[in-house]
């Protein structure tokens, strides 16, 4: 059960308020936290906590943040020979936390935005999933696919941020992830599962989408999974999607079936939002069955 992932590496600066300030709005917070973060890492953190062995290709800079943001990946054992030190700030997500646990972010990419293709192992042997997500530059992020799905990986994909997705891209798809925002990025308006069966048609073997406190919908092309949401005060929703992600995807590398490994990742995206952060936020696999009943 071994998974790749090439994605972004960040610290985050993360300051609670009382609410998200709106356009030219300052809104006075509480003091500022800094933690490792990065869509990329965080579900590298998840899949390992959930039993994998994860290995990360990604990049941060030779500057004050690069302990803060390698630090969550060194605790959870990934693997990190494939890290790259550029000449570049590590990346860095300014992260606003309202009092009713939603959050905006806004990413300076750094390091991230100055990966290429030419920056990817040769070498896929001994894995049997890739996990990708949309922080890096697009062009490795279609190269890694590539490989991967010519190597016989399954490559799941995390369409976020929103931007735009090649159509090449989703066509190398195992499994494609969306929140509601990006499948109306990607599929306009409409009924949800309408919405996710027509980008089932875009080429993924399968698709879901996380619907926050209302659950999760996965469509494949025999079968259809609506999972409720496993309940949990909600404190800090940063970083629950990457949890999912990353669960769902060491699960998958485990040999559970569809349903069984987004029952488990539902349960450890729910725990992840009970505590501040995002990797420091994320249960240990021990948490998670307990939190199941198991």
């Amino acid at each position: 059960m071994s998974v790749l992932v090439v994605g972004s590496v960040n610290a985050d600066l993360t300051v609670r308020a009382t609410r998200i300030p709106g356009p030219g709005e300052t809104v006075l917070g509480g003091d500022t936290r800094t933690s490792p973060g990065g869509k990329g890492a965080n579900g590298a953190v998840a899949a390992a906590l959930a039993g994998a062995q994860v290995s990360m290709i990604g990049a941060v800079g030779q500057d004050a943040f690069q302990d803060v943001a390698l630090s969550g990946l060194r605790r959870a054992g990934v693997d990190l020979s494939g890290l790259l030190t550029l000449d570049a700030p590590t990346g860095l997500a300014l992260i606003t936390v309202s009092d009713a646990g939603e959050n905006a972010i806004t990413v300076a990419s750094g390091a991230n935005a100055r990966l290429t293709p030419q920056h990817l192992s040769a070498d896929l042997g001994g894995f049997t999933h890739l996990l990708l997500q949309q922080e890096l530059p697009p062009k490795i992020t279609l190269e890694a696919a590539k490989r991967a799905s010519d190597a016989g990986l399954t490559v799941l994909l995390n369409a976020a941020p929103t931007r735009d997705t090649a159509p090449e891209l989703l066509r190398l798809t195992g499994h494609l992830l969306v929140n509601e925002h990006e499948l109306a990025a990607l599929a306009g308006e409409g009924e949800v599962e309408d919405r996710a069966r027509a980008l089932l048609e875009r080429g993924p073997g399968a698709v879901t989408v996380t619907l926050g406190g209302k659950g999760s919908l996965t469509v494949t092309a025999r079968e259809m999974h609506r999972l409720p949401a496993h309940p949990v005060n909600a404190v800090d929703t940063t970083g629950a999607g990457d949890t999912f992600c990353g669960v769902l995807t060491a699960r998958l590398a485990h040999g559970d079936t569809l349903e069984a490994a987004l029952r488990w990742a539902g349960i450890a995206a729910a725990l992840a939002c009970t505590h501040p952060g995002a990797q420091d936020a994320m249960p240990t696999w021990e948490e998670v069955e307990r939190a199941s009943g198991h």
